[in-house]
């Protein structure tokens, strides 16, 4: 389980530096008045493809656990709809995918949650022993 995590956040890493990419060099001249939403699309990508691969680690170190695995998905579930709605968002304008996004923030806060949790019991599983 771990390599597949840590392999799928590594795409996702993959992915969010082609999206910068692709909108630092190809996007910007033509949405520059949406860029600002397109960028912070991309640091929350990154962002929480980084966490997929922690979660991964951590599940390599602790032993894979439930929590850990929600962590991951959770991230992933949150890039689909926080970072791939503000992309959206900036390249057509579609003002009704605003909702969505805070969809996507709440799945990122659940999946820091978990991976917390998960360390938290680790935490109190060495204390114990």
């Amino acid at each position: 389980m771990q390599r597949r995590m840590a392999g799928t956040g590594a795409i996702i890493m993959l992915l969010a530096v082609a999206l910068g990419a692709f909108g630092a060099h190809v996007l910007e001249p033509i949405i520059a008045d949406s860029m600002d939403t397109y960028k912070t699309g991309v640091q929350y990508h990154m962002i929480h493809g980084l966490g997929m691969i922690l979660a991964a680690l951590a599940a390599g170190l602790w032993g894979d656990s439930r929590k850990l695995r929600w962590s991951a998905r959770l991230f992933l579930i949150g890039i689909i709809l926080f970072s791939g709605s503000l992309y959206l968002l900036a390249v057509t304008g579609w003002k009704w995918l605003g909702p969505i996004t805070p969809l996507g923030g709440v799945s990122f806060i659940a999946g820091w949650l978990m991976l917390a949790l998960s360390a938290w019991e680790q935490s109190s599983a060495q204390i114990s022993r």
